[in-house]
């Protein structure tokens, strides 16, 4: 509970000193590069202050390019590892409830992140077709397909729906194998352990040999490739 406390005075204090000076000056040029590494490096600062170590593997599987990073997703600490793995600027199609904060949404909103609202179908596919717009533009993106945290660590069923982004978007989706993450911050609970979470890179999967209506392949495709890459104690049942 401590380390709990420790990050959300830590989050506070550097939100209110770093956010806004950033998010003026990304509203006023339209450049948002200094916002988001600041961002990274505010993340990768605070894992390393909580104790959590994180292995990178697989780095040279991460091709040149627009691409869609889909990753399995166990814990809060999913994101910020990841994020802090990738030494290139990316967004996220993330839950709506991220985006609620004021500064931190609008700076969300300024790096090309989109709030994806699965409460109702056409408000889910025009978040969708916003985040494929982004990756024709030239936006790398990270997914967590399953569409929630796992409770036990293991991977679940994923959902085809936000493959499109890659199908649509003409870009190579990248899985990534989240490991250990679980351990660190379980699910329902404040209470966050020291520990090494590892961030494994697979190869990538060319999404153009895709139709829309086969995005359910691709999902399999993917899911397929991180159940191999994880171990044994997370690897699906099925």
């Amino acid at each position: 509970m401590i380390r709990s406390a420790l990050l959300a005075l830590y989050l506070a204090v550097y939100t209110l000193i770093v956010g806004p000076p950033l998010v003026l000056y990304a509203a006023l040029t339209g450049k948002v590069e200094g916002l988001y590494w600041a961002g990274v490096k505010g993340l990768t600062f605070m894992v390393r202050l909580l104790g959590v170590r994180t292995r990178v593997e697989g780095i040279e599987n991460v091709p040149p390019g627009t691409c869609v990073f889909a990753s399995n997703h166990t814990s809060n600490a999913d994101g910020p590892v990841i994020v802090g793995a990738l030494p290139r600027r990316i967004a996220i199609l993330a839950k709506k409830s991220l985006f609620a904060a004021p500064l931190i949404g609008t700076a969300f909103k300024q790096a090309h992140f989109v709030p994806l609202d699965r409460s109702k179908p056409e408000r889910a596919k025009a978040s969708v077709e916003l985040a494929a717009k982004y990756v024709r533009e030239g936006t790398s993106f990270l997914i967590f397909p399953e569409g929630t945290r796992s409770k036990d660590g293991r991977l679940q069923l994923f959902k085809g729906g936000s493959f499109l982004l890659a199908i649509e978007g003409g870009a190579a989706v990248v899985p990534v194998a989240c490991i250990g993450a679980h351990r660190i911050i379980p699910k329902k609970s404040l209470s966050i352990h020291p520990g090494e979470v590892t961030v494994r890179f697979c190869k990538p999967i060319d999404a153009s040999a895709y139709r829309p209506e086969e995005r359910a392949k691709l999902a399999e495709r993917v899911r397929a490739a991180i159940a191999e890459a994880l171990p044994p104690d997370q690897r699906p049942l099925d």
